[in-house]
């Protein structure tokens, strides 16, 4: 049979209540079937969990909406699905076929899992994607390069082979799907099938589970595998590797999710296609003029020239050496720190005076 729990009618209020009276009628029954009021009561323990499951779904505004197209198109009446009129011998269409259960009861829990499981077709055999995060220096984004993930899956329990049962225990037909591995819920247009709980879709039961796979069959690993970083890849930047995840049912083999954060570099950093980096000179450099070995991201060295009279904050393209795009590629930007001597003897000051005085520079 399907469901048939109304929750309106559980909590004792209208299906048009407001959020306060909800709330109101929640804290009446709540108060009054709380299983500190009633110890070992399993009535009350079961009337606390009801309302609770209704509050729950209730005072939450996506979860009332699709609850409530659920009571719309009949998915709690015990006689099957109601037909809307048309053509035909069957009177047209079930309206039921207008809503698909098998969708937006993610945030339900327990309740969404009986939903998924009742009114929609479970998937139990298609695997689901698995997704990783992986930091990759600022190199391997502006180069491309491969780096190793740790990919988290399950396989077959080498203790029991995947059978969930203990070395030597016994093993019976499930009486819950009598050997099927399934199970049938409901009737008429809501009669639809799922993997049997008791047996885990097996059709068998073992007197004593495995002790290292606590009956599951599966047990968790790490799969490492080595990915390819495209060119030029930012932080955010997701890749999907076909056929790597989790292994399903019916031979199917999930994907991998990849997401991507670029690390700083210390030296280093993107601004659009350029890299830019800020490079300290001294007074004498800035004044005089000279050459400087600026890093790339090849981890090569190429000389700059300083030109006499270089102001701070000044910038200098060294062209083709930032982040490729488009067949294209950026530059470096090299951006002038200068640095001002710390402390000067007397005869240094003198000196320098002497420079200002000469220059013209007031002080």
């Amino acid at each position: 049979m399907p469901p048939t729990k109304d929750y309106y009618r559980i909590l004792g209020v209208s299906e048009k209540a407001e959020l306060p009276e909800i709330k109101r009628a929640y804290r009446k029954l709540a108060k009054k079937y709380h299983p500190d009021a009633h110890p070992n009561d399993a009535a009350a323990a079961e009337r606390f969990k009801e309302v609770s499951e209704a509050h729950a779904v209730l005072t939450d505004p996506g979860k009332r909406k699709q609850y409530d197209l659920m009571r719309k198109y009949g998915a709690f009446a015990r006689t099957g699905a109601r037909r809307e009129p048309g053509p035909g011998p069957g009177g047209g269409r079930t309206a039921a076929e207008d809503f698909d259960f098998t969708k937006g009861f993610e945030g339900f829990g327990g309740l969404g899992d009986l939903f998924s499981s009742i009114f929609g077709r479970r998937r139990a055999d298609e695997a689901a994607a698995i997704e990783v995060a992986v930091s990759v220096p600022l190199r391997v984004a502006v180069l491309g390069g491969q780096v190793a993930i740790a990919i988290p899956v399950s396989e077959a329990c080498p203790t029991c082979g995947g059978t969930g049962a203990a070395p030597g225990a016994k093993v019976t037909i499930c009486p819950e799907c009598h050997g099927k591995g399934e199970v049938v819920f409901g009737q008429g247009a809501f009669a639809v099938r799922r993997p049997c709980p008791n047996c885990r879709a097996r059709g068998k039961v073992a007197s004593e589970t495995c002790p290292r796979c606590g009956g599951q069959g599966e047990v968790a690993i790490e799969r490492r595998v080595m990915v390819s970083i495209p060119l030029g890849v930012e932080t955010g930047h997701r890749l999907r590797l076909k056929g790597q995840g989790q292994r399903g049912g019916a031979g199917t083999v999930g994907d991998v999710i990849v997401t991507i954060t670029v690390e700083p570099d210390r030296f280093l950093r993107r601004e659009g296609d350029d890299l830019v980096c800020t490079v300290p000179i001294n007074l004498a450099q800035a004044v005089l003029g000279s050459r400087i070995r600026v890093r790339t991201v090849e981890d090569k060295r190429v000389v700059l020239r300083i030109p006499a009279g270089t102001q701070p904050g000044r910038k200098f393209r060294i062209r083709g050496h930032g982040v490729a795009k488009d067949g294209k590629r950026g530059d470096q930007l090299v951006e002038i720190q200068v640095q001002m001597p710390d402390t000067m003897t007397p005869k240094q000051v003198e000196q320098f005076k002497k420079f200002a005085d000469e220059a013209g520079l007031k002080y």
